[in-house]
C-alpha cells in the first residue's frame, strides 16, 4: 500500500486540507485533485474510482469528501481502514464539518494525518493513540514560550519606567510654565468660571442660564469651559499639559497621555450623544454655522401603506467667536402647513411669528460660542410633521419571496420619490440562518453578506432621476415569507421636507455682518418595512 496524498475536497471541488506523503511535484498533485470532482458520479454504490495510474478513495462527510489517492497495486482493504480511521480522525479536531470549520483546524488535521501515515504507509495506531501523540509536550517549544513571556514582562517594565519619567518631566514642566496661573487660582475661591459657562443651551432644549462668574482671560475661559465635563477625545489632536487639567488626575489618564506624546494614536471608549449626527461632529470653519437636521423615523406595511410617518427637525447655532454672538437669524421656510415650529425658551417668540427672526429676549445678551455650548450647536428652532400620506414617503421597498421547489426566490423593488435625491442608500434584509452567501442573481448596485448577523445589506450610492426604481433577485434555501421582514433602510439627502433656510445673518449692534455656513440634510433614524 502506498498513499501518495490525503486530502478534504468540497463537491464544487474546492480543496480545504492537502497532505502528501511521497516525492511527487506540487503540479501533479494539484492535476490528480482537480481531476476528482469529474470523475465522482450521482447514485453509486462503491466509494472509489480508479483511473490509468491512481485510484481514488473517498467517503462522503456531508457536504464534504474525505479523499485517499493511492497507486493502483494498493491493497484496497487496507486503504479503506486507513480511510475509516481518518474519517474518526476529522470531528475529532474540527467541531463543525463544513468549509469554514475545516480551514479554521487544517493544521491539526494535517497533524493528525502525518500520524496515521508516514511515507505513504499506514502506521498502526488508533484515534486515541493519535490525540496523545498530537497533544504531548514538546521541550523545545515549552522553552521557547518562557523566553518570549520573559521577554514581553521585561519589555512591559521598561514600558512602565519610561511612562513614570515621561510623567516627572511633564508635571516639572508644566509647573514651571503654569506658575503664574496656579498662583492666581490660590487667590481665588478654587472656582474659575467663564462669563458664559453657565449659558447654555442645548438641541434637546436645555434653557440659557442666568448666572454669570469672574472672567480673568482668555486662557481661564478655555480652561474652566473644559473642566465642565469630560474633555472631547481626539487622535490627532496634540496633547496638553496634564498638570491643571480636573478629573484627569488618574494615573490611567496620565499614562495615556504620556503615550500620546511619544506619538501613539490611542482610542478612547467615548459613547456619542444621542441624536448627534456625523455632520454635525464636523469641526466649523466660518465663524457662524447654521445646520438644518431632520431626523425620519417610517415603519411601511409589508402589503402597502405607512403605519408610522414622523419628521422631527432642529436648527441649531454654533458660533466660534463670542463678538459673532450678538446676532439674530432670518429664516425662510417652504409652504408646508403640517410643520408646527417651535422655538427656544429665550428666543423672541413674538419676532419671529412676525418676521421669522429668531433672536434672544435680552438683545444685550450674546448667544453661546463653541467653547461653552453644545459640540454640534445650540438649538434655536424645532419642528414635527406626520402623516399617514405614501406619496410623503421618500422611498418605498417592496419584497415578493416565493417557494419553489427547494429554492426560495425572492425579488425585491425599491421606488424613489423625485422630491429627494438619496446618497448611500442601504436596504438590509433579513435571511435564514445560511453556510453560505446567497445567490444574488440580479441587483442594480452592489450587496454584501453579514454572515454573522444573517442580513443581505443592498447598497445604492446615489438614487436621482436617472434610476428612481431598482431591483434585486436572490435564491435561498426553503424559508417562510416572514423571515425576510423587518427590512430596515438607511440613506440620507441635502435637501428637507421643511425646506428651511438661514436667509440672512442680522448684527444687533450694526456693523458688517459675520460670514456664515449653512448645512441641511435629511437622515433615517428608524426607517422600516414590517
Amino acid at each position: 500500500m502506498v498513499v501518495l496524498a490525503a486530502s478534504i475536497v468540497s463537491k464544487s471541488g474546492k480543496v480545504l486540507v492537502s497532505r502528501q506523503f511521497v516525492d511527487m511535484s506540487r503540479i501533479r498533485i494539484e492535476g490528480l485533485l482537480a481531476a476528482f470532482p469529474k470523475l465522482v458520479g450521482t447514485g453509486m454504490q462503491h466509494t472509489y474510482v480508479e483511473t490509468e495510474n491512481v485510484r481514488y478513495v473517498y467517503q462522503p462527510i456531508e457536504a464534504l469528501y474525505l479523499l485517499l489517492v493511492t497507486n493502483k497495486q494498493s491493497n484496497i482493504l487496507e486503504d479503506l481502514e486507513t480511510l475509516r480511521l481518518l474519517s474518526k480522525l476529522v470531528p475529532e479536531y474540527s467541531m463543525s464539518l463544513d468549509e469554514e470549520g475545516i480551514c479554521k483546524t487544517a493544521f491539526e488535521l494535517i497533524f493528525a494525518f502525518d500520524e496515521v501515515i508516514s511515507l505513504g504507509h499506514k502506521e498502526n495506531v488508533t484515534v486515541a493513540q493519535v490525540k496523545q501523540y498530537c497533544e504531548m509536550e514538546s521541550h523545545e517549544e515549552k522553552l521557547h514560550k518562557l523566553v518570549m513571556q520573559s521577554k514581553i514582562n521585561e519589555t512591559k517594565d521598561v514600558m512602565k519606567r519610561k511612562a513614570s519619567e515621561i510623567d516627572k518631566s511633564k508635571i516639572e514642566k508644566n509647573r514651571s510654565d503654569k506658575g503664574g496661573f496656579m498662583s492666581l487660582q490660590a487667590m481665588g475661591s478654587g472656582r474659575i468660571e467663564s462669563s458664559f459657562s453657565d449659558m447654555s443651551i442645548s438641541s434637546g432644549g436645555g434653557g440659557f442660564g442666568s448666572g454669570s462668574g469672574i472672567a480673568i482671560s482668555n486662557e481661564v475661559d478655555s480652561f474652566s469651559a473644559k473642566s465642565k465635563g469630560r474633555p472631547p477625545s481626539s487622535a490627532t489632536a496634540p496633547p496638553k499639559g496634564l498638570g491643571m487639567k480636573l478629573g484627569k488626575s488618574q494615573r490611567t489618564n496620565q499614562f495615556l497621555e504620556s503615550l500620546k506624546a511619544e506619538g501613539e494614536v490611542i482610542y478612547e471608549d467615548v459613547q456619542p450623544k444621542a441624536g448627534v449626527s456625523k455632520s454635525a461632529a464636523l469641526p466649523p470653519t466660518d465663524p457662524i454655522t447654521l445646520t438644518v437636521e431632520e431626523k425620519l423615523i417610517v415603519t411601511l406595511k409589508r402589503d402597502g401603506g405607512v403605519s408610522d410617518f414622523d419628521v422631527q427637525g432642529t436648527l441649531s447655532l454654533q458660533i466660534l467667536s463670542h463678538e459673532d454672538g450678538f446676532i439674530q437669524v432670518q429664516i425662510e421656510s417652504g409652504e408646508n402647513p403640517g410643520i408646527i415650529f417651535k422655538t427656544h425658551p429665550n428666543v423672541n417668540k413674538e419676532l419671529f411669528a412676525n418676521e421669522n427672526i429668531l433672536g434672544l429676549k435680552d438683545p444685550n445678551r450674546s448667544f453661546p460660542t463653541g467653547q461653552s455650548g453644545d459640540a454640534a450647536g445650540v438649538g434655536l428652532l424645532k419642528w414635527r410633521m406626520q402623516s399617514v400620506d405614501e406619496s410623503m414617503v421618500p422611498i418605498t421597498i417592496n419584497c415578493w419571496p416565493s417557494v419553489s421547489g427547494n429554492e426560495t426566490y425572492v425579488s425585491i423593488e425599491y421606488e424613489a420619490s423625485s422630491a429627494f435625491d438619496l446618497r448611500n442608500v442601504v436596504i438590509s434584509v433579513p435571511l435564514p440562518a445560511l453556510r453560505e452567501a446567497p445567490n444574488v442573481r440580479q441587483i442594480d448596485g452592489e450587496w454584501r453578506y453579514d454572515s454573522r448577523n444573517s442580513i443581505l445589506e443592498w447598497a445604492v450610492l446615489l438614487i436621482d432621476n436617472s434610476n428612481r426604481s431598482g431591483s434585486m433577485e436572490f435564491v435561498v434555501p426553503p424559508a417562510d415569507s416572514s423571515t425576510f421582514f423587518p427590512i430596515s433602510v438607511r440613506f440620507s439627502a441635502t435637501s428637507t421636507y421643511s425646506n428651511l433656510k438661514v436667509a440672512n445673518i442680522i448684527p444687533v449692534r450694526g456693523g458688517t455682518p459675520a460670514k456664515f455656513s449653512q448645512r441641511m440634510q435629511l437622515i433615517t433614524e428608524n426607517y422600516q418595512v414590517v
